[in-house]
């Protein structure tokens, strides 16, 4: 089967060298696209892998503000049972050590 152009004689030549210029072309273009996508490619790795980095880290800290609420409340609940009982003996030693602690504090910063 022939094509129209690409038969035996001068012509034919000429547009064999057109397309074999197109055909370079394509293969430089195609190759810079290869290139291109391989750094897409590699680029969408790292932040993958920085999302479940990230994700791990935003789990982690999930779990310790659960711990430490779980701490706050048994403290409060601590608190609230000292204020209903009738431990006021316990209760003012409390008050007497943080004041103590505030004019200790309150010293140490007016000697600096």
């Amino acid at each position: 089967m022939r094509r129209a152009g690409l038969g035996e004689g001068g012509s034919g030549n000429y547009v064999a060298s057109g397309y074999s210029v197109y055909e370079e072309e394509n293969d430089h273009l195609q190759e810079g696209l290869r290139a291109k996508v391989s750094a897409l490619k590699s680029l969408t790795i790292d932040i993958g892998t920085e999302v479940k980095y990230q994700n791990k880290m935003l789990e982690d800290m999930d779990s310790d503000f659960d711990s430490t609420g779980g701490l706050l409340g048994a403290t409060i609940g601590r608190v609230k049972q000292l204020s209903r009982g009738s431990q006021t003996k316990l209760l003012c030693y409390m008050l007497l050590f943080c004041l103590f602690v505030f004019f200790v504090l309150y010293w140490f910063i007016k000697l600096r």
